[in-house]
C-alpha cells in the first residue's frame, strides 16, 4: 500500500472514530466486553436506528465485530489493535476508563447453565482455561468456531469424552457463546455440553432443583485445580 492509500485509510478509521456517539461506543467497548445496539444506544445517547447506521460504519471500517446470537447481535471490538489504539487516545485525551459493573445477581453470576452447557464467571473461567492451555484453538476461517489441540482431546479423554466421536455428530464441535452476565464468551457446542455434564455427574456442580444456578462443590474445587490449573 503507498503512502497515498495509507493516508486515505487512517482519514476514513479516523473520520469513524470522529463522531462522538461512535466514540462513546468504541470507549464503551474498552472494557472487552460484548453489548447489543440497544445497549450501545443507551450507552452513546442517541436512538437505536441510528445507533445501528453508526454500527454499520464501524463495522465496514473494521473496528467492531458482531456475534449473532438467537434473537441478539453482540458487538465487541474487532482486535486487539483496535483496543491499542483507542488505548492511546484515551491517554492522549486524560479520559478515564469506566470500569464495567454487571446487574446480574451473584449467585448466578458465578456459575449457571446456558442450555446445556457452563455459563457465568466459571463458564468463562474455563474457556478462558482452555486457551490458555493450548488445549483450544480458533478456526482461521471463523474465530468464533473452536478446534481442539492434540493434547486438548488427550486431556478432554482423561475426563471421559471422546473427541474423535464428537467430531462425526451433526452438532457444531465447540463455539463462542456470549455469556449473558459477563458479556464475553463461554465455551458451546457439543464440547461444552460434554463438558458440563462430566462436571455433573462428578458431581463437581450441583444444580439448582428451582433454577440454572450451579454450585461448585468441594470435589469440583479440587478437581478444576487440578485438571485445568486453575489458581
Amino acid at each position: 500500500m503507498d503512502a497515498e492509500h495509507v493516508d486515505a485509510a487512517i482519514a476514513r478509521i479516523a473520520a469513524a472514530i470522529a463522531e462522538p456517539a461512535r466514540s462513546r461506543m468504541l470507549c464503551c467497548l474498552l472494557d472487552g466486553h460484548a453489548r447489543t445496539s440497544t445497549e450501545l444506544s443507551a450507552a452513546a445517547g442517541v436512538a437505536p436506528p441510528t445507533a445501528s447506521a453508526h454500527l454499520n460504519r464501524l463495522k465496514d471500517q473494521g473496528l467492531v465485530k458482531v456475534l449473532a446470537q438467537g434473537k441478539h447481535r453482540y458487538y465487541s471490538l474487532a482486535d486487539k489493535d483496535v483496543a491499542s489504539a483507542l488505548e492511546a487516545l484515551m491517554v492522549v485525551a486524560g479520559t478515564p476508563r469506566q470500569p464495567f459493573v454487571p446487574s446480574t445477581p451473584s449467585r448466578l453470576r458465578a456459575a449457571r447453565t446456558c442450555y446445556d452447557h457452563m455459563a457465568g464467571t466459571l463458564g468463562v473461567a474455563l474457556h478462558d482455561r482452555l486457551f490458555d492451555l493450548g488445549w483450544l484453538a480458533r478456526d482461521a476461517s471463523d474465530d468464533t468456531q473452536y478446534t481442539a489441540s492434540v493434547d486438548g482431546e488427550r486431556a478432554m479423554a482423561q475426563i471421559g469424552i471422546d473427541v474423535t466421536a464428537m467430531r462425526r455428530s451433526r452438532r457444531r464441535f465447540a463455539c463462542a457463546c456470549v455469556d449473558w452476565s459477563e458479556r464475553r464468551p463461554h465455551l458451546g457446542g457439543a464440547l461444552g455440553a460434554a463438558l458440563m455434564q462430566q462436571a455433573l455427574s462428578r458431581r463437581w456442580l450441583l444444580p439448582d432443583l428451582e433454577g440454572r444456578a450451579l454450585a461448585i462443590t468441594p470435589l469440583g474445587e479440587r478437581e478444576l485445580r487440578r485438571r485445568f490449573q486453575f489458581t
